[in-house]
């Protein structure tokens, strides 16, 4: 699988998603349009790790959405996911590309300007944008790139991009009319009451563009 849709992208939080069952929320969110997903776990084993991307990967694959492992390259092997992301300080990406082989998505996040430069030159299928705002989910980052910073990545970027860190309902159709292929949630999807309906709602943003 190497056709994907970043528009409407989760990353996955337990932690944030109220006590309920991380396919609930995913499934809800699917339903409300989220066009990618994105397993993140920082904080468990293996094996659990493991046992909750098979579960996803059989809940999403009659949505044809694809499911992205972050950073463990050898859970993404494990379970045959359609992808990986990884950060800069994670397996290099010509050995992540090499395992993984060339059917399968590659994300790589950027934090600053040179590194989007950098990316340019690599065989990775996407960047994130990472933080466009700052985050508590996300604390071990750069200085946030704004909306100035996401238009000046836009336009020099050679692979799509999609931005994440506090990207909300109120800057979504800003975020995209900057230059971003998509959007990358976390709390705003899996924090909020409905998940679905946060999903639905998001995705009208992404297709306003509007400044």
């Amino acid at each position: 699988m190497k056709s994907f849709d970043l528009s409407l992208y989760l990353v996955t939080d337990r932690d944030l998603s109220l006590g309920r069952p991380l396919e609930f929320i995913v499934e809800e969110a699917v339903k409300g349009g989220v066009t990618m997903v994105q397993l993140r776990e920082k904080n468990c084993s293996s094996k659990e790790f493991y046992e909750l991307g098979i579960r996803l990967k059989k809940l999403l694959k009659p949505h044809n959405v694809a499911l992205i492992i972050n950073d463990r390259l050898d859970i993404a092997l494990a379970i045959d996911a359609d992808g990986l992301h990884i950060g800069q300080s994670d397996l290099p990406w010509d050995v992540a590309r090499r395992l993984l082989g060339k059917d399968k998505i590659l994300g790589l996040s950027v934090e600053t300007i040179e590194q989007a430069e950098e990316s340019n030159h690599l065989d990775i299928d996407y960047i994130g944008i990472s933080p466009v705002f700052a985050t508590p989910t996300k604390t071990d980052t750069f200085k946030p790139f704004g909306l100035e910073g996401v238009k000046a990545v836009s336009s020099i970027a050679s692979h799509p991009s999609v931005a994440i860190g506090g990207v909300n309902l109120e800057n979504a159709a800003q975020i995209m009319s900057h230059g971003a292929n998509g959007i990358a949630v976390v709390s705003a999807i899996s924090s909020v009451e409905n998940p679905k309906l946060a999903a639905e709602l998001l995705k009208k943003e992404i297709k306003k563009k509007n400044i």
